[in-house]
């Protein structure tokens, strides 16, 4: 098992090791930074994960070479730069960064840290897909539908409820500050006051926020694309189904499938061409029954919890990703069909009323371990050949912390 060290320790034994090439820096160090050390491990990529604390999933992995502290942007963007300076010149290589939520996403982009290779576009363009506002602009330009919206910093809450109803979603142009001022990254509304009291809020904290229309989406029939797009505009995708969410309404995909939805593929393609992005990326519609058809939400320019459907699927982004930056080579053989389970969520939705969509075989799988020689399933976390990181997912949950060696 990796200990989770303190970034001395960290210095200390990449000064000890010699790399043939440039390791990965996995940036925060929970479960979609867990998937992407195991798809990157799978192809003999070295990873170097990296958080603010040591509970994360991908620690104790056996696909993390080494695992611990670095400064959290939020609270000192140089430190942080300072920090993964260091971890380069104690490589002795470059680093290849993947940022696993947009708070580093950011600081990657804003901090270009030397010695340490970003395969995504820089801030600008980040920021015009990160930001709602611009992100909607541009999918008005494209005809590509969305939820409508209204920003609150021109309009008084009382004109936004007129225009939406109630109740409505209260959404941030960038998530992470107003979840840190908030608690979630969305907030659904049922009064005036309550609206008049979120957006308070977020001015004190000041974070643009946008109404939303509340859209009755259809349970199960969420789409997202999960694609890299290369720096020549070539691009690597699969289509995933999220076909139970825990909590239901606004809670993260548990269970989600491959699918085929061109329509997703045509809109999602045509707006990450026009901002220029290129770089791993999940764009999420919702099927609006009212409108008949999908809309755009939001575009994630970075892994998600899900980012092991489609490497399970035939199509390893991360590898992708770091092939473009580093003379790598890297092809897919072929997308296939493959499902994605994170079982304590699943586990829970089952237990608060959602539908099993599993089969008897399934389970038996589940329970066997077998299910990993089957290339059509993949878990979050959970897998017998690397136990410890769901053993650290069970701990935290049931309160139990492991403190790791800070040598």
């Amino acid at each position: 098992m990796t200990a989770f060290r303190l970034l001395e320790g960290v210095l200390d034994v990449l000064r000890e090791r010699t790399f043939d090439r440039p390791p990965a820096l996995v940036a925060n160090a929970h479960i979609t930074g867990l998937g992407v050390a195991r798809a990157l491990s799978a192809h003999d990529v070295p990873v170097v994960a990296v958080d603010r604390v040591g509970d994360g999933a991908a620690p104790p992995s056996k696909h993390v070479d080494v695992a611990g502290q670095v400064t959290y942007p939020l609270d000192d963007r140089a430190g942080f730069r300072a920090d993964l300076e260091a971890l380069a010149t104690a490589a002795g290589r470059d680093l290849v960064a993947f940022g696993c939520m947009d708070e580093w996403v950011h600081a990657l982009a804003d901090t270009d840290p030397d010695g340490v290779r970003l395969p995504f576009s820089g801030q600008e363009t980040v920021d015009a897909v990160l930001d709602k506002s611009s992100l909607y602009r541009i999918a008005d330009d494209l005809g590509v539908p969305y939820p409508e919206t209204v920003p609150l910093d021109g309009t008084t809450v009382e004109d936004a409820v007129d225009r939406l109803g109630l109740p409505l979603v209260v959404k941030p142009a960038l998530k992470r500050e107003f979840e840190e001022a908030v608690g979630t990254n969305v907030v659904e509304v049922d009064s005036v006051t309550e609206l008049r009291e979120i957006v308070t809020t977020a001015e004190t904290a000041g974070v643009e926020v946008m109404a939303q229309q509340k859209i009755d989406a259809v349970p199960g029939a969420d789409h997202s694309l999960a694609s890299y797009r290369g720096p020549d505009g070539a691009v690597l995708s699969v289509v995933g189904n999220a076909r139970l969410r825990n909590p239901p309404a606004f809670g993260t995909s548990c269970l989600v499938e491959r699918a085929t939805e061109p329509v997703i593929e045509e809109r999602a393609r045509a707006v990450l061409a026009e901002t220029g992005y290129h770089g791993i990326s999940e764009a999420e519609f919702v099927y609006c029954p009212d409108r008949e058809e999908y809309l755009l939400l939001d575009i994630n320019t970075r892994p998600w919890k899900w980012i092991d459907l489609p490497v399970t699927a035939g199509v390893n982004l991360p590898m992708a990703a770091y092939a473009a930056v580093t003379g790598a080579s890297y092809e897919s053989d072929g997308v296939h069909d493959a499902r994605w389970l994170f079982l304590p969520d699943y586990l829970d939705a089952l237990a608060t009323g959602g539908r099993d969509r599993l089969e008897p075989a399934d389970w038996h799988a589940l329970v066997s371990g077998a299910f990993e020689d089957d290339p059509a399933l993949t878990t979050g976390v959970y897998r017998p050949s690397d136990p410890e990181p769901a053993y650290q997912v069970l701990q935290t949950a049931l309160g139990v912390r492991e403190y790791y060696c800070a040598c």
